[in-house]
């Protein structure tokens, strides 16, 4: 028979570790499987570093709400057993290492950060599903050849600095020292100010650069953040591509004026020209060529902002999202030159900040196809998709082979207090995350 001792996990709750002393020989031992329930409390524990009442997270990227999320994790990892440290950009990493010394690393993991009141799932499912796939490699006691690298990156989301993937483009070498003072939030704090005030050193920043030659590869399990798998029930979303961003600032300066006494004709106007760009911005890519192509002006702020004052002056941002390189640049350009034309018919002046620029990536076929065989080993239902959304995969895949791997969201709402995934979907993305980790653990050489 088998005795049972507890433990008492990070959530409070016991936790059942078996003590195998002789049995009978027909006896089966009960199968290892991902723990619903467990990840339910571990995203419940998240959710309350920087939750609001209304089921909100706002865990802005560098500060010091990220830092304890980062702690909280550490601590799973550290008490079953992997080596954990940070590196110098913040970067959670943990350790769990192979059979083969000269093997390279093959990584899993996501980001910890939110969006101004998002949700609980976004990023923090890949984290929290790399700590249930340690946990399963271990109590399966399945032996890897390669080490595993658990990891959740700092500043995934562009929210606070307009630049995203902070983390993930210093680790592969598209961030470095110079950046630190480019990079600025809309308060004006530069990069450099928001490392040092949460006990980073900003001259550290090269020593987080990987190494090309230490890493196998990398697997992200995410998300969708769109309601295709929701829509249709099916648990999996093997993704293919990731869409391109491109981040503006556009900067409109009119003249402020009195509200009563100027008239119609003699106005700048800022607000006003905005308005009307915006609005054509949004014509711009209704067309059938630019069927894939999403444009969103989702920040917005007017001087002086008073009832009885023209608007004399308006930033806002404008987020160009494809699949297609090409045609998420000409866009670009495109909307730069509507808002110019309306800038000059309206007496305003245009100033446009580049905040970021990511090109769209393909994900390596061969990686895919393997997690498609660990779906289909498993018999559950899956489906190749293009994703929406950047990830960090996306910048780690310039320097390693990446796969993503979906799980489905409720009406594919995101980076909103409603994004909701169930505790047992996202099980049954671990479950496949670590079928898709064994066979890339077999067949990429060491």
């Amino acid at each position: 028979m088998a005795k049972r001792q507890f433990e008492t996990d990070a959530g409070g709750q016991d936790v059942a570790t078996s003590v195998l002393e002789e049995r009978p020989q027909q006896e089966e031992a009960t199968p290892v499987e991902a723990d619903a329930a467990r990840i339910s409390r571990m995203i419940s524990q998240l959710g309350r570093i920087g939750g609001g009442n209304d089921g909100s997270v706002s865990r802005l990227a560098f500060t010091e709400d990220e830092r304890r999320a980062h702690a909280l994790v550490g601590d799973w990892l550290g008490e079953i057993g992997l080596t954990v440290r940070a590196d110098a950009v913040g970067n959670l990493i943990a350790e769990l290492p192979g059979s083969a010394r000269s093997s390279g690393w093959i990584g899993v993991g996501s980001h910890l950060d939110s969006v101004p009141n998002g949700g609980r799932f976004d990023g923090i499912v890949g984290v929290v599903g790399a700590v249930e796939l340690a946990r399963l490699l271990i109590a399966r006691k399945v032996s890897l050849r390669h080490g595993l690298r658990v990891i959740a990156f700092a500043g995934e989301e562009g929210a606070r600095f307009g630049e995203p993937c902070i983390g993930s483009k210093a680790a592969v070498g598209l961030l470095g020292p110079r950046d630190l003072d480019r990079i600025h939030d809309g308060k004006g704090t530069t990069l450099r100010e928001a490392f040092l005030g949460i006990g980073l050193d900003p001259a550290a920043i090269p020593a987080a650069r990987w190494r090309q030659e230490e890493w196998s590869a990398f697997l992200e399990l995410h998300i969708e953040q769109g309601s295709t798998l929701y829509r249709e029930g099916i648990p999996i979303g093997v993704v293919d591509m990731v869409s391109g961003s491109t981040r503006l600032l556009i900067d409109l300066q009119g003249r402020a004026d009195h509200s009563g006494a100027t008239p119609m004709h003699e106005r700048a106007d800022a607000l006003a020209a905005a308005a009307e760009a915006i609005v054509a911005i949004e014509n711009l890519v209704r067309d059938p060529r630019h069927h894939g192509t999403r444009v969103t002006v989702g920040y917005l702020e007017v001087e002086p902002n008073s009832i009885t004052t023209i608007p004399g002056r308006v930033r806002f941002s404008v987020d160009v999202r494809d699949i297609d390189h090409e045609r998420q640049r000409e866009t670009a350009l495109a909307l730069l030159r509507v808002t110019q034309a309306v800038s000059e018919k309206r007496l305003v002046t245009m100033r446009v900040d580049p905040l970021a620029d990511t090109a769209p990536s393909v994900l390596p076929t061969w990686l895919r196809g393997l997690a498609v065989e660990a779906c289909r080993n498993l018999e559950v239902p899956y489906r190749v998709l293009s994703s929406g959304a950047s990830h960090d995969s996306q910048i780690v895949n310039t320097l390693v082979p990446t796969a993503i791997l979906f799980v489905p969201s409720r009406e594919g709402l995101s980076h909103v207090p409603q994004e909701w995934t169930s505790s047992a979907d996202i099980a049954k993305g671990v479950e496949v995350l670590c079928e898709t980790l064994v066979r890339v653990d077999q067949v990429v050489d060491p």
